[in-house]
């Protein structure tokens, strides 16, 4: 029984099998759509990002300076890969006493003046949520940055019954006026460059000089804070994410650059916090800890702009602060993720070091993997969630280089659960009838050394033939799924690997 529907009393067994049917039938509504999973289209999804060109300008544009300002961030600290190990043991730690560690935060936030709802699913998240802004008459709710909002798709199911959600951070503020999604999980409009961001202030707000020039994204930072400084105001509810929540305390805390998350939690008279279980840490000195690891991996900063505690409600002689303080915990499958190859994937702590650092996510950008979670992370997380039937092709859109885990901050093997989930697939035999013919035959083959070595000879040699001198094939008979694509190299000369490496070794080298 998963984590939340024990302290529900046995409401039944979650599966996350649930969430699919959680998206499907999600009502459309006015606004940007309900977010679909199309991760069974990710070749296509690929192919499409591959022929932006606009879309190949911002990547290549945004993705160096996350790396460099990464690298930057982690060689002005000596002891960093000593704080990635107590990162890794601190939620290692945290998973394998979880039920504690949610029951004392629970304890801590009612103490403080708090409410804590268990939700076993995304359904069950969107209507504790509605029916919390319904008793606050709330009309307007703003929003800080949140992927489990958007995985729950709670902008929608708010608007879908009368409830006006605005995002407040600059680029979910962005896409939300062009009606998408996050393609990047810190960076929403990651996707875009600054002229996209500009024609979409334009298209919006006609009340712009038609002469004035957007020169620096802070000039468009600036008039979003103008636009949006009313809706602060005016808002009834405030609903952000939660980076940690600590135990200890019954805090949430949110990192910012734009200090929108601050307002979000203090202006209104109703704060929602939204968080999914894996979010608790058993103490203020280990939120820190992981703080350190946070901005360094996710921005290249040693501290975000804003670092936010939260807890409970507004006391006597608080100049300001919410009424209401509730902290909606969002189970959505993870439980099922405990105890089994995929625990480790609930460590993350949301820095998209992984997805930076990807070769694949960085031609393809985020939203080519069709759901919530792109990259590497989304590659493990994705099927966890939404089932390996409908993600199957993730864990296989990775070249396997080993940077997002080389990178991670809390050392998630991404490629080892990567592998895990291709067997997975391949024992549920939803690999294409083509794969899995030609494993099967070259499985036959290695399984027989002598077979193998007749075969490998026979195949080079007729390549070799083939080539003519050339370095490259552009075309090959059975294989042109790669060649369509990319050039194959022709054979060297010398024979196979096991020949070469046995002449080697007779010669002493």
């Amino acid at each position: 029984m998963d984590l939340i529907s024990k302290q529900n009393r046995g409401q039944g067994l979650h599966t996350a099998g649930g969430n699919r049917a959680t998206r499907a039938s999600a009502q459309p509504v006015r606004g940007r759509p309900v977010v679909q999973i199309t991760s069974p289209a990710f070749k296509q999804n690929a192919a499409r990002a591959l022929g932006d060109a606009g879309l190949q300008k911002a990547l290549g544009k945004a993705k160096g300076a996350f790396l460099q300002r990464r690298a930057d961030a982690v060689s002005r600290l000596p002891e960093f890969e000593q704080l990635r190990d107590i990162g890794r043991d601190i939620k290692n730690h945290t998973l394998a006493n979880l039920d504690f560690y949610l029951e004392t935060f629970a304890a801590n936030v009612e103490r403080a003046g708090g409410t804590v709802h268990w939700c076993s699913t995304a359904e069950e998240a969107r209507a504790t949520v509605l029916d919390i802004c319904r008793k606050a008459d709330a009309k307007t709710v703003t929003k800080g940055k949140s992927m489990i909002s958007e995985e729950i798709a709670i902008n929608d199911h708010l608007e879908a019954h009368g409830i006006t959600p605005v995002e407040t951070d600059l680029g979910e503020y962005i896409i939300q006026l062009r009606h998408e999604h996050p393609s990047h999980i810190i960076a929403p409009a990651f996707h875009l460059n600054r002229e996209d961001w500009e024609a979409d202030f334009r298209r919006m707000h006609t009340d712009l000089d038609p002469n004035r020039v957007f020169n620096e994204r802070r000039d468009i930072l600036a008039e979003a804070r103008t636009k949006l400084r009313s809706r602060f105001l005016a808002a009834d509810v405030g609903i952000t994410g939660a980076n940690f929540l600590i135990a200890e305390t019954g805090s949430s805390v949110i990192v910012t650059n734009e200090g929108n998350g601050d307002l979000t939690q203090t202006l209104p008279r109703v704060h929602i916090a939204l968080a999914s279980i894996e979010k608790v840490v058993p103490t203020l000195e280990d939120a820190t800890s992981l703080l350190r690891l946070l901005a360094r991996s996710a921005t290249g900063q040693d501290f975000s702009v804003y670092t936010t505690f939260s807890t409970g409600v507004r006391r006597p002689g608080d100049l300001d602060g919410p009424e209401e303080y509730h902290v909606v915990l969002i189970d959505n499958g993870r439980s099922n993720m405990i105890g089994s190859e995929f625990q480790e994937m609930l460590r993350c702590i949301r820095c998209a070091a992984c997805m930076n650092h990807c070769p694949v996510y960085g031609v393809t950008g985020g939203h080519a993997y069709g759901w919530v979670y792109p990259g590497p992370m989304g590659s493990v997380l994705t099927p966890s969630l939404v089932g390996i039937d409908k993600a199957a092709l993730l864990p296989n859109a990775s070249t396997f280089c080993g940077k997002c885990e080389s990178v991670c901050p809390v050392k998630i093997p991404l490629p080892n659960l990567m592998r895990h989930w291709r067997e997975r697939e391949f024992e549920r035999h939803l690999t294409p009838r083509a794969v899995r013919r030609n494993l099967g035959l070259w499985a036959w083959f290695a399984k027989r050394p002598g077979m193998y070595r007749l075969a490998t000879r026979a195949a080079m040699g007729t390549l070799s033939l083939l080539a003519r001198g050339k370095g490259v094939f552009r075309s090959l008979p059975l294989a042109g799924g790669w060649t369509e694509g990319r050039d194959l190299p022709a054979p060297e000369p010398g024979g196979t690997f096991m020949a070469r490496y046995a002449k080697m070794q007779r010669e002493g080298r």
